[in-house]
């Protein structure tokens, strides 16, 4: 051989399989095997890298990319899977199991953040009832009729109450519900087919989906 050609075979590039599982087997690859057939196929005149340089890295240390890189092109026959394939559905379960987890995790803190708010919205709203229960009883007589500043006033702090989200209930007519109307007094009514309020004395509040107040209210009950 010339020393064109001994040069030409030295400049060839070196290609090293240094997959951690086979990708035919299936098999971890003990540690040097995979350094052994590269430099088999290595020309002579090719230097050898030191073993340091090809250590492979511990069982346990496996990565995507090696999982991945030792993946059958062909699907699996029989329900039979490979120690590659094995290993990839326990991480796959394992990052299904984690990301319900951090759902549910999600799901219980943003449900007990709404509730923690309505809680401390309850709090505040309670100091404004007095005030919105005087606002009732002088719509009732009339003193907020026209535009007086009164008016003007009225209509401000009820636009507020609104605003903290809550919601008025208890009106002439409706039918009687414990478990919303406290009923402070029945009141028998010549007609009346049922319990149905005949008179709002405390309107009650809803706080988005918590009871903050029953509504006092007096009861029609059918004449006996």
């Amino acid at each position: 051989m010339t020393d064109e050609n001994q040069n030409q075979n030295q400049d060839d590039p070196i290609i090293r399989d240094k997959r951690r599982i086979d990708p035919e087997t299936g098999e971890v690859r003990q540690p040097g095997t995979e350094g052994a057939d590269a430099d088999a196929s290595a020309p002579s005149g090719a230097p050898a890298e030191s073993a340091d340089a090809d250590a492979p890295v511990a069982d346990d240390e496996l990565t995507v990319e090696d999982i991945l890189n030792a993946a059958p092109e062909e699907p699996v026959q029989g329900g039979d899977l490979s120690p590659a394939e094995q290993l990839a559905a326990e991480r796959l379960g394992d990052l299904q199991r984690v990301t319900a987890e951090y759902a549910n995790y999600r799901k219980r803190t943003e449900a007990g953040r709404e509730v923690e708010r309505e809680r401390t919205t309850g709090e505040v709203a309670k100091v404004l009832l007095p005030v919105l229960d005087d606002l009732d009883r002088a719509d009732k007589h009339g003193d907020l009729e026209g535009d007086a500043p009164f008016t003007q006033i009225a209509a401000k702090l009820r636009g507020a109450a609104e605003k903290l989200g809550l919601k008025p209930f208890g009106a002439v007519g409706e039918t009687f519900d414990p478990n919303v109307h406290e009923a402070i007094f029945q009141q028998p009514t010549p007609g009346a087919e049922g319990e149905t309020v005949l008179d709002v004395v405390e309107t009650g509040y809803h706080l988005g989906s918590t009871l903050l107040r029953a509504a006092k209210v007096v009861v029609a009950v059918p004449a006996s």
